[in-house]
């Protein structure tokens, strides 16, 4: 059964920082691209960023220089290292495969960010 869950959001002032956390069983995660997205009040989910199995890193324009993403391979999780913070950060974050984004599948709870000014 594939499986994410996040976790490390929580209420933060503008400026500062969060890390978040993907825990990931199911499927072979050293092999798999891994993407943060985030989706905020009254929005669509958006990508955020994606990490390969080599940690090639993409991001959206608007984290980058602030959002650092990274991965343990051995123990399935991957991380989103979120820093200065603004109040549009403010959003529920998933991870997911690529793939399984494409096909809306999959998708875990997510983990609440509000970043308050």
């Amino acid at each position: 059964q594939v499986q994410f869950v996040e976790s490390g959001g929580t209420l933060v002032q503008t400026g500062g920082s969060l890390r978040l956390s993907c825990a990931v069983s199911g499927i072979i995660f050293k092999d798999d691209t891994i993407g943060w997205y985030r989706q905020a009040p009254g929005r669509q989910r958006e990508f955020v960023g994606s990490i390969s199995p080599i940690s090639i890193r993409d991001y959206t324009e608007s984290v980058k220089g602030r959002f650092i993403m990274s991965r343990d391979n051995d123990r399935n999780i991957a991380y989103l290292q979120m820093n200065s913070l603004k109040p549009e950060d403010t959003a529920i974050y998933y991870c997911n495969t690529l793939a399984y984004a494409f096909q809306n599948r999959n998708w875990g709870q997510g983990t609440q960010v509000t970043v308050t000014s």
